[in-house]
């Protein structure tokens, strides 16, 4: 059932210095605040709205995700996270997010299919990884590599169609890992491997990551299944920077691979994708167990700049939903390893301290998903250089959901945000001598 959001309700806006009022229609969606529709303030006004980074706009409809900070709710297409999390795999979830519900039987077997048999990258790729230094940042290898796609699948660029939609989506979702693993292979100088049809969509990633041609690698199902909830956990957020930069770009009708590329360059922002990795960098920075009170005591004193990273969050007020699913997946997963790592007892001691801590209660400052994301993803074996990447193997999968549905709302028009300009008025052009 399709919902309307029209409805019947008006937001009067008036100017105090003429006195004129007119009425901006008001629209609701299933849940969430209603928004005031100002698509025709300009026609009617000659006035734009000004609100620097759009934290106060709504920029499409979207029927893909739900966020209510304030009450720590997380949903995709109805689905709270945590049940998806704990009962679904990725590729269920990613199914739901881009067709719009869970698979049956059927479905999923012929959608895991379809994805298994396209994670295989054109035998050139290889040698494009050739141009980039070792030492190169992963996030700069996969923005071009990504970018590049474009380059090898002539076949699944017409947006227009929807079979190459599909085709374009499922490539994405497929390769995206791949390439994530041989960037990681690449860095440390170890040959690429080849993708595994017999392996579930995580294990065949750590196979990717960890296995090496001279030995069998078995793949820890409690790994997998930690990689498999991460990669869950971070499908989809809403209209991020990264979706919209993705939104934005697709809305030029550019195409999809071009699209991922540019969302990809976004999430690289440190205040977007890293702040799983920055959790860590804290840890090195503390040092050491017997330093976390001096620590703690840095982050009240709102003078200095120190703050903890991997607590409170800026949409999630109350609690991060994900984070009780990670922090099990966290535990599961260093039990399982018997790490012995004073980065990973450090973490745990500051969490366990945090959480006692009456300022942090108080202020709802809970640890949330970056934090027992990156230390599960150290745990593994992961480099922090790895983290964003990581990040992008899953979210690939919201950011071409959310592609899709743009590209098929037929209202759709090329985004031309608007400025309030500051700069200087007209002036006479200068000679270069008189200047």
């Amino acid at each position: 059932m399709v919902h309307n959001p029209k409805t019947d309700k008006t937001f009067t806006l008036t100017n105090d210095q003429s006195g004129e009022s007119i009425k901006l229609p008001v629209l609701e969606g299933r849940q969430g605040p209603p928004v005031i529709d100002i698509r025709k303030l300009y026609a009617q006004t000659g006035h734009f709205t000004f609100d620097p980074s759009f934290t106060a706009t709504g920029s499409c409809k979207s029927r893909l995700t739900f966020i209510d900070g304030e009450k720590g709710i997380l949903e995709h297409r109805g689905y709270s996270i945590s049940d998806l999390a704990g009962k679904s795999s990725f590729l269920e979830v990613a199914h739901l997010l881009l067709y719009g519900d869970l698979p049956n039987r059927e479905q999923k077997d012929e959608f895991e299919h379809q994805i298994t048999y396209h994670t295989m990258v054109d035998e050139q790729v290889n040698f494009f990884y050739r141009g980039f230094r070792r030492d190169a940042h992963p996030m700069a290898i996969m923005c071009g590599v990504i970018g590049a796609l474009s380059a090898f699948y002539h076949d699944s660029l017409d947006i227009n169609d929807p079979k190459q939609r599909e085709l374009s989506a499922h490539r994405l979702i497929a390769k995206v890992p791949t390439l994530a693993a041989m960037t990681y292979k690449y860095s440390i100088g170890q040959p690429f491997m080849y993708p595994r049809n017999d392996l579930s969509f995580s294990e065949n990633f750590l196979y990717m990551c960890f296995g090496v041609p001279s030995e069998p690698y078995k793949v820890n199902p409690i790994l997998a299944r930690a990689m498999d909830k991460i990669f869950i956990l971070h499908a989809d957020h809403e209209q991020n920077a990264s979706t919209s930069t993705v939104r934005l770009a697709g809305s030029s009708q550019a195409n999809p691979f071009a699209c991922i590329a540019a969302g990809m360059a976004s999430l690289w922002g440190p205040a977007h994708g890293g702040a799983n990795q920055a959790v860590l960098e804290m840890l090195d920075q503390i040092g050491s167990v017997d330093r976390i009170p001096e620590f703690i005591e840095r982050a009240k004193d709102k003078d200095d700049p120190f703050r903890l990273m991997g607590f409170g969050h800026r949409v999630y007020k109350n609690f991060d939903p994900r984070a009780n699913v990670l922090k099990a997946a966290c535990d599961e997963v260093l039990e399982e390893l018997g790490v012995n790592d004073p980065h990973l007892e450090l973490a745990m001691e500051l969490e366990r301290i945090a959480l006692e801590d009456e300022y942090f209660i108080q202020r709802k400052l809970f640890p949330n998903v970056d934090f027992y994301s990156g230390i599960i993803l150290k745990a593994m074996g992961f480099p922090t250089s790895m983290f964003t990447v990581l990040f992008a193997v899953a979210r690939t999968v919201g950011w071409i959901s959310q592609w899709k549905e743009m590209i098929e709302e037929p209202t759709l028009r090329i985004g031309r945000p608007r400025q309030l300009y500051t700069g200087p008025v007209a002036r006479p052009y200068v000679e270069l001598e008189d200047r």
